[in-house]
């Protein structure tokens, strides 16, 4: 079918090239684990990868610097007691990472500017509130040191890493596994999907779903949702033939997509990587050889193919390059890290420009290092968006950030009341009755050690008696 008008959109031309090969990193053993993730996570300063490790799970950690063959005995981030099945960046502190493994705990990790000599194995933090595996992570847009983590027992929960405690805990939501869990842009809302087919949209700190969309996709191979710049949810699932699909949904009204497309007939779950700055949204498939992507606007048919980059090597998982970490000299609009069974390999998409001049179309201010929110603002039920920088002058990550934990007096922590933390009764000073009812009880278990302290003594001196007389 002919066109008769050709769209216009400067995303039009958007071309996919991999790195040269010795821009690529060799050598590395990455993770053979079933498991629906990425594998990879990377920022403007480190590139990690889930690897095989015996004896647990285990992360590499680089520096982007450092490509080429990776030497054998690179230290690696090692302290799960099972596979590791995600890992995320914190987006305001590039040298934070989070894990999450099949030993049911969330680790936060202190990454060094430096290489280290050996292992790391001491996290800052272990995170331990699921009963199954973890295999969802994914940080607050806005709030500093707030952390999702969603396991195999159908819990979402909510963590300031800051303090180690839960926020907020979901756990009467989803019925069955939890497939995808996203943030909207400012961390009032989360898309995610289940194995019960359902696409939902919850209010964590109300602890409701505000709206719920039942079989987004009719087939039974996991869904992934997104939240788009416009506050649309884009989706990717299975038709009930196993067709691969996308789809394009209001929150607002569940009843009809905005789009839907059939894809293909291959069997890889599609992961979407969403870039709000150009609304484009990149779809790699597990075992795929291709990304694909499309720009998401307000014309139909709304969701609109662009390209393909292809390769002969399938992928085995991908890294996501946040905006900041691009080189704007260049005009790349996006780079991905494609893990390959032993390698990992930079593919770069750009949009060709003839002038050297920074693009401003190309490159509108991004969200930066700083967050906008704490975590206890943001648990009182304030939103803000993103702090956004310019990438005019190119951007350079700060220098080494450490992350301070400071973990309250478990004394001091009463349980909450009901799915947020209130002031009440229980939270007032102690009142001079309850003190002496206190004391009280402490001067009669004193006076009742004192009293089993006398009959054990009285009971040794009569053994030592018995001992003697049969002697």
């Amino acid at each position: 079918m002919s066109r008769r008008v050709v769209r216009r959109s400067k995303f039009r031309h958007v071309f996919g090239q991999a790195a040269k090969a010795d821009q690529s990193y060799e050598d590395i053993r990455v993770s053979k684990v079933t498991w629906d993730s990425s594998f990879c996570a990377v920022n403007p300063k480190f590139l990690a990868i889930i690897v095989e490790a015996g004896g647990g799970g285990a992360f590499i950690v680089l520096p982007l610097a450092k490509t080429g063959r990776v030497d054998k005995n690179y230290p690696l981030v090692t302290g799960h007691t099972a596979p590791v099945l995600d890992i995320d960046w914190c987006p305001h502190n590039d040298n934070v990472i989070a894990s999450a493994s099949d030993d049911t705990t969330v680790m936060v990790w202190q990454i060094p500017d430096y290489t280290p000599m050996r292992n790391i194995t001491e996290p800052i933090l272990t995170l331990e509130g699921h009963s199954k595996r973890v295999g969802i992570l994914c940080w607050h847009p806005t709030a500093r040191n707030v952390l999702l983590s969603a396991g195999g027992d159908n819990v979402i929960l909510i963590w300031n890493v800051g303090t180690g405690e839960v926020l907020l805990s979901l756990d009467d939501m989803h019925p069955d596994v939890i497939h995808s869990v996203c943030w909207n842009s400012n961390g009032s809302l989360l898309a995610t999907t289940c194995k019960d087919k359902n696409l939902r949209i919850i209010d964590p700190r109300k602890g409701q779903v505000v709206a719920e969309r039942f079989a987004a996709h009719e087939g039974m191979r996991p869904m992934r949702a997104v939240f788009t710049r416009q506050g649309h949810i884009f989706t990717t699932g299975f038709t009930r033939m196993s067709q691969r699909e996308l789809g394009l949904w209001d929150p607002n009204n569940f009843e009809e997509p905005v789009a839907l497309q059939e894809m293909d007939t291959s069997n890889g779950v599609l992961l979407p990587f969403y870039d709000p700055d150009s609304s484009i949204v990149y779809l790699c498939g597990k075992g795929d050889s291709s990304i694909r992507y499309f720009e998401i606007t307000d014309e139909p048919p709304f969701v609109h193919y662009l390209n393909t980059f292809s390769s002969k090597e399938p992928q085995r998982g991908m890294g996501f390059m946040p905006k900041r970490g691009l080189d704007v000299s260049k005009c790349e609009i996006a780079r991905f890290y494609k893990l390959h069974e032993r390698k990992c390999e930079p593919i770069i998409m750009t949009v060709p420009r003839k002038s050297d001049l920074f693009q401003d179309d190309l490159y509108p201010d991004t969200p930066g290092p700083e967050p906008a929110l704490e975590a206890d603002e943001w648990l009182s039920g304030q939103d803000a968006e993103p702090v956004l920088i310019s990438l005019r002058d190119g951007y350079v990550p700060p220098k080494h950030r450490e992350l301070r934990v400071t973990k309250r007096n478990i004394l001091d922590v009463r349980p909450p009341a009901g799915p947020r933390r209130s002031q009440s009764a229980s939270d007032a000073p102690l009142s001079q009755h309850t003190l002496e009812t206190l004391l009280e009880e402490i001067k009669a278990l004193r006076e009742q050690v004192q009293a089993q302290e006398q009959r054990i003594t009285a009971l040794e001196n009569m053994l030592c008696e018995l001992v003697d007389g049969t002697d």
